[in-house]
């Protein structure tokens, strides 16, 4: 008797354990691969202030899994991509921050991937400040940013000196926009999108 109630013991035990991880993986399964978070209140109304637009879906259908050849160059439809076809190989995770701009099918690879893409413009009549390019990579930089990349884009349209992208989401700001709203903006829109399931991809996130 004492031996039966000792086994029923264990068996209650292992069953206990086995619920609960299924329970802890699926947790962080549903949280880590899960829908777009609110874009933060703060991120909102400072992309009012700084005259940003608000976050547009570019392209009504946009699947993923759309590969070049290795190293093949694309012409997207509208700059900076969000979507599309792209290299097979996305850039690493470290550097997150570049001064010059990688080939972009390889940028559209790590939106596919989860990624959130940050892009300036680098130089001439409406070009982000350098202060702000200073907080931005500061931001990114920091340990606690996850997968986001920063780097200057040669061709974004007039009046565009900041391009936040997720896979087929974008919001842009003009030149006006001060390091401090810069910030802010950037970190709700990743906290927004994020390895969120928007991504074809972001279970590899």
């Amino acid at each position: 008797m004492r031996a039966q109630r000792r086994r029923d013991m264990i068996r209650r035990l292992m069953v206990s354990v086995v619920v609960s991880v299924v329970v802890v993986g699926l947790f962080l399964f549903l949280t880590r691969v899960g829908g777009p978070k609110p874009f933060p209140a703060a991120a909102s109304e400072a992309a009012t202030a700084a005259g940003c637009s608000g976050i547009q879906t570019p392209e009504t259908s946009a699947p993923g899994g759309q590969h070049l050849a290795s190293g093949a160059s694309y012409t997207y439809p509208s700059e900076p991509a969000t979507s599309g076809f792209h290299d097979p190989s996305p850039l690493p995770a470290d550097p997150a921050v570049y001064t010059e701009m990688p080939p972009e099918t390889r940028l559209v690879h790590n939106l596919e991937h989860g990624f959130v893409n940050v892009y300036y413009r680098a130089s001439g009549d409406g070009a982000l400040p350098a202060d702000d390019v200073t907080a931005l990579t500061s931001y990114v930089q920091d340990p606690q940013t996850g997968h986001v990349i920063l780097t200057p884009h040669i061709s974004l349209p007039s009046g565009t000196a900041l391009a936040l992208t997720y896979w087929n989401r974008i919001l842009t700001c003009p030149a006006g926009v001060t390091p401090e709203q810069a910030r802010t903006i950037t970190s709700g829109f990743v906290t927004a999108f994020e390895c969120s399931n928007i991504a074809p991809e972001a279970s590899n996130c």
